[in-house]
């Protein structure tokens, strides 16, 4: 993760990053959103930075009760955690580590740009890789992020097969019944249910019209859906407070999630940069 955060805090600088590709081979299309998103279980989610794999460009500070950020561009770190499950080890692309406890959150994120009527065939691997960590881990909070580019039927040059979107702006019937298996993926809640449901999973799909190239096609999943993404995080972070924050005792401050103090450094250098929440696609966690 480089010095200049600015591709790596709003969501649709990341996202273009995503539908701009040509190819998806070597995972740089995807790598923009990782940083992103390592960045937002900080800002957002409250994890500590060092807690966070791969490691956003940020150091933790406490002066008494106050929580504070800074950036800190040499301390990042781009790799990938490497997680062992219950029948082999997994890297997984978002890792959130407590000392003493182990591997308590991850978010597995998937990208797709065409071949979309063969995406139920894939179902498998994301089952075995949700089967495979919660094995190991009953206590994991695992989440599944899926994008999809918005391949539309009248765009020249779009082949049957990797249409995403009608022509009348629907999404099409690949789409919608990829969008049923995920659903009942989904809804895990406590330890000792289902282990091949994630806790929650996001479907998005990404515009790749020119004039509007890396913004989200609002009208599906709509957001009443369990995929919505304005529901997945909050859903990762509410299962994570039932799971952990409970426990009585010294542990249980350090599972907390953190709120933010306003006047960290990192937080004023964002606020002054202009980059507002709705720019960020969420909103920065702080304290009073």
């Amino acid at each position: 993760m480089s010095g200049d955060l600015s591709g790596y805090l709003g969501l649709n600088s990341v996202l273009r990053a995503f539908a701009e590709a040509a190819a998806t081979q070597d995972q740089q299309h995807i790598r923009p959103l990782h940083q992103y998103l390592a960045l937002r279980l900080v800002l957002e989610g409250g994890f500590l930075p060092q807690e966070v794999t791969p490691r956003p460009p940020l150091r933790y500070l406490r002066r008494g009760q106050r929580h504070l950020l800074e950036f800190e561009p040499g301390s990042a770190d781009g790799r990938e955690a490497t997680v062992l499950g219950g029948l082999k080890s997994k890297r997984v692309d978002l890792t959130v580590t407590k000392d003493g406890i182990g591997p308590v959150l991850c978010v597995s994120v998937k990208g797709t740009g065409n071949a979309f009527r063969n995406l139920t065939n894939r179902m498998e691997e994301a089952i075995g890789d949700c089967t495979n960590l919660h094995m190991m881990y009953p206590g994991l909070v695992y989440g599944f992020l899926h994008l999809l580019k918005a391949r539309r039927a009248d765009e020249p040059g779009i082949a049957p097969n990797d249409i995403s979107i009608n022509a009348d702006g629907t999404p099409s019937d690949a789409i919608t019944r990829y969008h049923d298996v995920l659903t009942g993926l989904t809804g895990r809640r406590l330890v000792r249910n289902d282990h091949t449901r994630y806790e929650a999973v996001a479907l998005v799909l990404v515009e790749t019209r020119a004039d509007i190239i890396g913004d989200i096609f609002r009208d599906y999943p709509e957001a009443s859906s369990a995929l919505a993404l304005d529901r997945f995080f909050a859903t990762l972070y509410e299962v994570y407070d039932l799971r952990y924050p409970y426990m009585l005792g010294p542990a249980m401050e350090r599972v907390k999630r953190r709120e933010w103090s306003s006047a960290s450094p990192a937080i004023v250098t964002i606020q002054q940069t202009g980059c507002p929440e709705d720019a960020l696609g969420y909103p920065l966690r702080l304290g009073s």
